[in-house]
Parts: structure tokens; C-alpha cells; sequence
């Protein structure tokens, strides 16, 4: 294997603004960091098919949702899936990375997520409810997100959107794993204050329906975070499995998590990374 270190473009928007949490403070402590053990460029989404080449790695973090540049994105998907590029996360990913199309798929599996359906002639398969959440196929950040009652669903029901019934749930509770490994899990106690995380001492039966979803998703390597809601009948339900550049929320950990977390993280870039070094 070769001994040179190996070059990474970070792809990220540091000038995107998201409620309640300023996206590139941990991407400037990321980079910080991982400047130690690799050659480091960072780039703005709209210019990451035209900087990939003569990386080892490109790596997508905090770029923000792809419906702002979409057109951008798909030629930079388009153009490193054709040469080989090496993608962190890898663009293999069926969740978030591909759409909400994951929602529907899993709904018809059997799988614990919130149940899903975009068509008006499945609206009966849904659990009666009060409201009803209306979210477009392609959203992200809750852009777009509606809260409906029952009798505006028809209207709404096109294929462009997924409808779920609206779950009184007790918290949200998210889990982030780095590759397959389980790293942290983070929550809000109050469900009207959704960006005021604390620790969460995850149980076994919490990291086992985390991992359901890791292990459907395949992803080999990269940063997953599975985000969960806790059901009126104590179980959890999936909300979201982010794939493609999930926020981490690192400064809502102690010292040593975050710490433990980036050496996680830089671990598993450098095997990547090297990958693309190792002598054929």
C-alpha cells in the first residue's frame, strides 16, 4: 500500500442555513481534524463534478438538500458513478440518497416505520387519524412538509407526495453509526423543541431496531443516522433513514463521544480512502 496520504475534496455549504443548527461549524471542526491524516480540499456542491478528478475520495457532508441543486447533483452522481470515483457516503444507498421511496418499500415489508403510502386508492391502509403529514417525494429538512386533516387528503394525494398518518409520538430519538458500527444516539425530549438534543442511553432492543435498518441499507461504508419516533405504544417507528449527508449534531455530545465519534469517522475514510491507493 502506498504511504502517501491520501486527498480528499469535502464537499459541503458552508453558507447554508438551517433552523436551529449552523451546519458549518461542524464541518469546519470536521475538517479541522481530518486535515491531520489526509490532504484536504473543500468545495461547494455546484462545483463537485468539476474538482472530483484527481481526488482519492470525495466525501458529502452538511452540502444541504439536493432540491437545491439538483440538476447539479444528478451530473455529479451521474459523472462519478461512470469514472468510479470513490463517494463517501457510497452512492449505493437506498434510503434518503435515493428519494422517500424507502418509506413505501418498507411500509409494504412490514418493517417498524411509520406507515406510508402515495396513491389515493391506498389512503385505506393507513391507520385512522386526526391529521395526516403530506411531505414531497424528493424533500428534505422538512421543506415542503404539511400537516392536513383527513378530509384534504384526496386532493392532495398526487405522485409527487407521501402521506402518513400524524404519530403522537412521545420524542424523537435518532441513531448514528459509522459504517456498521453504532456510534451515539442523540434525542429531544420535547417534541416541540426538535433541535434541543441530549444524550440518549440507547438499550438493546433500541440498537436492535436501529441496526434492522443499517443492515437493509447495505451501505458498507459511510455515516448513517436512523431517526425514530417513540409510539403511543412505547415501540419505535422509523421517521427518516439519512444516508446521503446527515447532520451529527456533535455539539450536543460530551467532549469524549465527539472525540471518540471523528476518530471513528477519520478510521474509516482513511480505509476508504486507501482503497483507492492499494496496488491493483
Amino acid at each position: 500500500m502506498s504511504g502517501a496520504r491520501p486527498r480528499l475534496l469535502y464537499v459541503t455549504d458552508l453558507a447554508y442555513q438551517a433552523r436551529g443548527r449552523r451546519y458549518c461549524d461542524e464541518d469546519i471542526h470536521l475538517t479541522a481534524r481530518l486535515r491531520a491524516h489526509f490532504d484536504l480540499a473543500l468545495c461547494h456542491p455546484l462545483d463537485a463534478e468539476a474538482l472530483m478528478d484527481g481526488f482519492d475520495a470525495v466525501v458529502v457532508r452538511n452540502s444541504g438538500p439536493v432540491l437545491g441543486y439538483r440538476r447539479a447533483y444528478d451530473a455529479f452522481r451521474a459523472r462519478a458513478l461512470a469514472s468510479g470515483a470513490r463517494v463517501y457516503n457510497p452512492l449505493t444507498g437506498k434510503a434518503d440518497m435515493a428519494g422517500k421511496q424507502y418509506l413505501l418499500d418498507l411500509t409494504a415489508a412490514g418493517f417498524p416505520v411509520i406507515p406510508t403510502v402515495d396513491r389515493a386508492e391506498d389512503l385505506h391502509l393507513l391507520p385512522s387519524a386526526e391529521r395526516y403529514v403530506v411531505k414531497p417525494r424528493l424533500g428534505a429538512d422538512s421543506h415542503g412538509l404539511r400537516i392536513v386533516p383527513g378530509s384534504r387528503l384526496r386532493e392532495l394525494a398526487t405522485e409527487d407526495v407521501l402521506i402518513q398518518p400524524c404519530v403522537d409520538f412521545a420524542y424523537e430519538v435518532s441513531f448514528y453509526f459509522v459504517d456498521d458500527d453504532f456510534q451515539y444516539a442523540l434525542y429531544a425530549p420535547d417534541p416541540e423543541r426538535r433541535w434541543e438534543l441530549g444524550p440518549y442511553p440507547a438499550t438493546a432492543a433500541d440498537l436492535e431496531f436501529a441496526r434492522r435498518f443499517i443492515d437493509w441499507n447495505d451501505l458498507g461504508y459511510g455515516i448513517q443516522r436512523v431517526d425514530a419516533c417513540r409510539a403511543p405504544d412505547g415501540g419505535l417507528l422509523l421517521v427518516e433513514l439519512e444516508d446521503l449527508n446527515p447532520y451529527l449534531s456533535l455539539d450536543a455530545l460530551p467532549e469524549e463521544a465527539a472525540d471518540a465519534f471523528v476518530t471513528a469517522f477519520t478510521a474509516s475514510l482513511s480505509r476508504f480512502a486507501r482503497g483507492a491507493l492499494s496496488p491493483a
